[in-house]
């Protein structure tokens, strides 16, 4: 099977076994999702969704949060790690969307990764969640699960995983089959453990590449 042939079976599949998958991280505002998942590195989507309550309970506007000591923001933000590089991360970033953007997120992704602490990671997730547009999100389920599916070879970097999957991928599907890659991350081809091969949706046709 080729790889995109292979690629539009696991979507299917994946459809079927996670119809509702979306992100994990709460959030009912564009900036609330730029924060969290900055919050999210090396950090569990369950813990930011606890400590961004507090947050915003300080701070609940962007202003506020743009205008709020940076200190300020590392003491509640520091259950999550790196609290002072994300703390510094978070105010520049609301700070520049204040005074640049008109307190607005922007729906482009080269201007997106203008601001601060935000990669292409973070960008493809606001762009596919946010507006509705064509993204791949390459975080740790993606680049693992693609691999050992036989999706992309050996590949490890976030940005060529991405490139690889987009010409493979249909757009208008990236960014809830990265969702569904969460999931079953979580759920079944796991990280930590041998992964349960055995419930997978799609043991008769991943050729399983990397599994130890």
């Amino acid at each position: 099977m080729r790889k995109k042939e292979l690629a539009l079976e696991i979507i299917e599949r994946l459809k079927k076994e996670y119809p509702d998958a979306g992100c994990t991280l709460d959030y009912d505002q564009a900036w609330k999702l730029l924060v969290s998942v900055r919050l999210a590195a090396q950090c569990t989507d369950a813990r930011v969704n606890v400590v961004v309550e507090g947050l915003y309970e300080k701070y609940p506007d962007m202003y506020a949060l743009a205008e709020a000591p940076v200190e300020e923001i590392e003491k509640i933000v520091r259950p999550c790690g790196l609290g002072h590089s994300k703390a510094r991360d978070i105010s520049a970033c609301m700070k520049m969307l204040c005074e640049e953007y008109g307190g607005k997120v922007p729906d482009s992704f080269d201007e997106l990764l203008k601001l601060p602490g935000v990669g292409r990671k973070s960008a493809n997730l606001i762009m596919g969640d946010v507006f509705g547009k064509p993204a791949i999100v390459t975080d740790t389920h993606c680049i693992r699960l693609t691999n050992r599916m036989g999706l992309v070879d050996g590949i490890k970097d976030p940005k060529k995983v991405e490139m690889a999957l987009w010409k493979i991928i249909p757009p208008e599907e990236g960014s809830d089959f990265c969702h569904r890659l969460v999931y079953h991350g979580r759920d079944i081809c796991t990280a930590r453990t041998k992964p349960y091969c055995d419930q997978c949706c799609l043991q008769d046709i991943c050729p399983k590449i990397g599994v130890k």
